[in-house]
Formats: C-alpha cells, sequence, structure tokens
C-alpha cells in the first residue's frame, strides 16, 4: 500500500471519510502510521487547503483495504468493549431543549424570594438548602424565581430509592446499543443551570455521591473514566420539610437524618414560614382570578385566610395535629371554582383529616363565615378564665 493511502486509511479510521482535520491532526496520524512521508506529501496530494487537510476518497482498489466510516468506527469500539473492557461506548448526549421553568399565574413573590433571586442574578456557585413545612411555597418559590431571570432549572425528585446512578448517570439500551447516558446533575454541570434537589431529606446515605458537586469543583464518572467540570452559572439548592435531621413527630413519615457533611456543604439554610394574612390573601385572590376566569369573592378568600390562620395558631400551640397549607387553600378556591359551593369545596379539600379533625374545621369554618373572631372568642374566655383565678387567689 502507497503510503499516502495509509495515511488516508488511518486517518478515515480517526475522523470519519472525508472528514477536514487540522495540521496538527494529520501530523499525528503520520506518527501513528509510522511511514516516509510528511506534510509535504499531503499538500502534493492536493489535500491541504489553509490550514487545514481535506481527506480525500480512499481508492478501495488500489489500497486492498476497505473504507472504514465514522459510524464502523463507532461500532469497532463498542466491540472492543465487549471483548477487554477497555474502550468506552461513546457517551449519548442530552436533546432537552429549554428547561427554563414556565411562569405561574397568580404567583406572589413574598418571603425569601428575592434572597434566592440575588444568589441566582450573582451567577455564583452558593448552595442553598430551604427547609419548612409542607404547602407553603418552598418549590414553587425557586422556580418562579427562575422563570422571572429566564434560567434554566432541572428539578430532581430525591427518594429513598435515589442513587448515583439516578443522579449522575449510568449505562442505557439505546437503539440496540448501550449507551453511558448522563444523570440530571450531570446534564445541570455542563449547561450551567441550577439543580434542585426537590424533597432531599427523604433521600439515603447514596447522595453521598454529590460531596464533590456540591463544592462546586466537579465530579469525576467512575463508570466511563471522564472528568467533569460545572460551567459557569451552575447551582445546587435544594428543599425539604426537614433540617436534615428526620421528622420526631411523625408528620413526615419517611424522612431521613441526612449525613452531617452533606448537610454542612450547603452555605446558608433558609427557614420558609406560611405566608403573613396579607400575603395569602393576595395569593387567593390570585387563584380566583386564575380559577374563576377573573371574578374574584373577597369575603370568601378574607375568611379563608382568617380560617388558616386560626388553624395554624392553635396547631403551633399544640392543640391540633394538622394544619391547612397555602397549598390546600389554593385546593379550596380550585374547587369552588368547580362545584360553585364553598362547603362542599371546604369539605372536599378537608376529608383527608381524620373525622374529628375534619369536623372541627369545617365547624370553625362555619363561625368564621358567620361573622364570629374565633381568636378575639378565645382571648375572651382567656380573660374570663383569669378573673376567676385572681378571685379565687382573694379569698
Amino acid at each position: 500500500m502507497k503510503a499516502i493511502d495509509n495515511f488516508l486509511v488511518e486517518a478515515t479510521k480517526q475522523y470519519g471519510e472525508n472528514a477536514t482535520i487540522s495540521i496538527d491532526q494529520a501530523q499525528q496520524v503520520l506518527k501513528d502510521i509510522k511511514r516516509a512521508i510528511g506534510i509535504g506529501h499531503i499538500r502534493q496530494a492536493g489535500m491541504v487547503v489553509g490550514n487545514k487537510v481535506k481527506l480525500k476518497t480512499v481508492n478501495v482498489a488500489k489500497t486492498d483495504v476497505a473504507v472504514i466510516t465514522k459510524k464502523e468506527v463507532v461500532k469497532e469500539v463498542v466491540e472492543k468493549t465487549v471483548q477487554d473492557n477497555t474502550t468506552v461506548n461513546l457517551v449519548m448526549g442530552s436533546d432537552i431543549q429549554n428547561l427554563v421553568p414556565s411562569p405561574f399565574e397568580g404567583f406572589v413573590s413574598w418571603g425569601h424570594h428575592s434572597t434566592i433571586k440575588q444568589v441566582v442574578k450573582s451567577g455564583m456557585f452558593y448552595p442553598i438548602f430551604v427547609t419548612g413545612l409542607s404547602g407553603n411555597g418552598k418549590t414553587l418559590m425557586i422556580e418562579q424565581v427562575h422563570a422571572e431571570l429566564k434560567k434554566e432549572l432541572i428539578r430532581v425528585n430525591v427518594t429513598i430509592e435515589t442513587d448515583e446512578d439516578d443522579l449522575l448517570g449510568g449505562f442505557r439500551l439505546i437503539n440496540g446499543e448501550t449507551k453511558f447516558v448522563p444523570g440530571p446533575v450531570i446534564e445541570a454541570m455542563q449547561r450551567g443551570c441550577t439543580l434542585l434537589l426537590d424533597e432531599c431529606d427523604l433521600g439515603s446515605n447514596k447522595l453521598m455521591c454529590l460531596q464533590p458537586v456540591l463544592e462546586g469543583k466537579g465530579v469525576y464518572l467512575k463508570k466511563v473514566n471522564k472528568w467533569i467540570t460545572p460551567k459557569s452559572g451552575f447551582n445546587v439548592m435544594a428543599t425539604a420539610n426537614t433540617k436534615g435531621k428526620g421528622s420526631e413527630d411523625g408528620r413526615f413519615i419517611g424522612t431521613n437524618i441526612l449525613n452531617e457533611a452533606f448537610l454542612e456543604r450547603f452555605a446558608v439554610t433558609i427557614e420558609q414560614p406560611y405566608a403573613s394574612n396579607t400575603v395569602e390573601k393576595k395569593i387567593v385572590l390570585g387563584s380566583m382570578k386564575k380559577y374563576m376566569k377573573g371574578a374574584v369573592d373577597e369575603k370568601f378568600a378574607t375568611n379563608l385566610v382568617q380560617w388558616s390562620e386560626v388553624i395554624r395558631k392553635t396547631f403551633y400551640d399544640g392543640g391540633v395535629d394538622e394544619v391547612i397549607s397555602s397549598r390546600r387553600l389554593d385546593h379550596i378556591v380550585k374547587a369552588f371554582a368547580i362545584f360553585k359551593d364553598k362547603m362542599k369545596s371546604i369539605e372536599l379539600c378537608v376529608s383527608r383529616f381524620d373525622t374529628e379533625v375534619k369536623e372541627s374545621f369545617i365547624e370553625l369554618y362555619t363561625k368564621i363565615d358567620n361573622g364570629i373572631d374565633p381568636l378575639a372568642e378565645n382571648k375572651e374566655e382567656e380573660e374570663v378564665k383569669k378573673e376567676i383565678v385572681d378571685d379565687e387567689n382573694d379569698f
């Protein structure tokens, strides 16, 4: 075989048929074939164009060697992998286009919204852990900050089964071929977007595979022997109902005690409470506008907010084991838009609680709807009790 044909065969193996390669790449191919030929010979063959080399089609009749296309090269790599496990199949890239969250109609920014927004706008790697009771808008707040800033966000819902293969990636069967598919963590790192670990306190010690990721340094993919460096703008946020110490009262069954080293890698912890009455009323009115085609019931919104406030105060004081979340108020408004019946909507949405709690919640709303202020009523009862105690002490 002529030296120039030998060069073409080897270059085609490495870069594909009729590929355009650099002078440096061509010189490396020349070293590989170990023939007495240089760039000058390639130039004489008419393949050098400027500072590039345009490979010609190999003349099979002259070389007696079959032309190996780029597709066949990949097949050869796969076969070699099966035989000696020394070469890894090509990593399959993601075809996801746009990961910017959609704007949520009726969203009201409040609480730590501005804090999250400042961190995202900074573009710095600054992991944040957001904790709070269920249904108070932790995840929605993070999503809407990214929607507002048009920043991509990848949300991963963590469970006890979530492991390294789910997060970093693993081998999958794609069109009859086994390929390594990057997980959501790698996708977020390579895109320079935010990774949201939702309900991360449901995870196990397998989340420890994220330690280097939470340091912002990158991660080594052991399965394919490849180091992934995060693109600028990458960050990690997590939401949880606990602070990673488990749930003592059993309200959040399934939550686990997270490793201290894992928690320590989050720069700040944000405690998300329920919204104030003023903010919550805006949220309820926004839900009404969305579900009721612009119509609102001001009195119903006020009563719902007052109702949830009384229940939450009782919950914090230990008088009841259940609470009405902002999400449940949204459910009630949606039910009202469907059934046009306030009491039916409330009853349907509190039926998830046991009978005693359900009946007490419905009775409480009935009082509020009739103009009775339970908080003022309780205050009067406390004052009467205090007077009785004072009178007894006088004797």
